[in-house]
């Protein structure tokens, strides 16, 4: 018996020396490389449209990516995101499995080319409607061809709140840089903190980069086809 139990507390200890290393390696490793995936320490420093809605933001990534497009060829791809528009460019099959009913669009809309302040851009419609769960964000900023924020509904119930910048700078007449800002709070509570450092935030980077990957795929393919129509 006593030799059953030493071995229970030596798997208890390894046990805990492992998760704490990996703990440790996320923390000072692989977390601060996601939060600043693809963005130059200038543009980590910038402030950017959108930055003030939530002020004490518990995290804050910025996350940037290189398009050889013009802004022209990009902006279409931003203004009609949405579920039930032109989707969100990142695994549809990880958020169909989550409730949504994602389409990704492989084309620009017309019909979804204009986007106000106050206007609706759904994440998981079937979640509103089943459980009354705010599960879309409202556009808090709209500055065509130069940035594009996002928030989520005022006083949302869980006590979190979340804003989301998308701005697109010039860096040549076929090149432009994608510069997508977050800033997040979690309801309180140690619980709460625990699922967001665990979970929301390594989901949230594993969507966000494949969502830049798509839109940057979509916009070069685009100005592609615009280069070779001139030059025929």
């Amino acid at each position: 018996m006593r030799g059953t139990m030493q071995a229970a507390v030596n798997g208890v200890a390894v046990g805990a020396t492992l998760g704490g290393a990996a703990a440790a390696l996320y923390h000072f490793g692989l977390r601060s490389w996601h939060l600043c995936w693809g963005a130059t320490d200038a543009e980590v420093a910038l402030t950017l449209p959108g930055d003030g809605l939530v002020a004490d933001a518990m995290l804050v990534s910025t996350r940037a990516i290189t398009i050889h497009a013009p802004i022209a060829d990009v902006w279409p791809w931003l203004v009609q995101m949405g579920e039930g528009r032109g989707g969100f460019y990142s695994y549809t099959w990880l958020e169909n499995m989550a409730g949504c009913r994602m389409e990704n669009a492989d084309h620009v809309l017309p019909e979804h080319q204009h986007r106000e302040v106050g206007d609706t851009i759904w994440l998981a419609r079937w979640w509103n409607e089943r459980f009354g769960y705010p599960s879309y964000l409202e556009v808090a900023v709209v500055d065509p061809g130069r940035s594009l924020v996002l928030r989520s509904p005022e006083a949302p119930r869980s006590g979190d709140d979340f804003s989301c910048a998308f701005v697109l700078q010039e860096e040549g007449p076929q090149t432009t840089r994608l510069i997508v800002r977050s800033r997040s709070v979690w309801g309180q509570g140690p619980g709460r903190w625990l699922l967001g450092r665990v979970m929301g935030e390594p989901a949230h980077f594993v969507m966000e980069r494949a969502m830049m990957l798509g839109i940057k795929e979509r916009a070069e393919a685009a100005a592609l086809r615009q280069q070779v129509i001139r030059e025929r």
